[in-house]
């Protein structure tokens, strides 16, 4: 009996995680399709200004835009090489 439990709890934390991911990818999508018009000719300036200094690529830059009442903030994430 206790082996079909195992099976069970199994289930459970696959349906919570995929839940949480299912979550994640709404948000992201809600987020791109709300960011304003400007946000990827800027993500690609940004990715050449940067390419002068180090080699990066456009996946290595991240650039979102969040709302917070009356305010949009800005939020520009960069992976640099070691």
């Amino acid at each position: 009996m206790r082996l079909f439990e195992r099976f069970r709890a199994s289930r459970r934390n696959s349906a919570a995680q995929a839940k949480e991911r299912l979550q994640v990818i709404i948000a992201h999508s809600r987020a791109e399709r709300d960011a304003p018009e400007y946000l990827p000719r800027l993500k690609q300036e940004l990715v050449e200004v940067i390419r002068k200094y180090v080699q990066v690529s456009q996946e290595d830059v991240k650039v979102s835009v969040e709302r917070d009442g009356n305010y949009e903030i800005l939020e520009l994430n960069i992976t640099l090489p070691k």
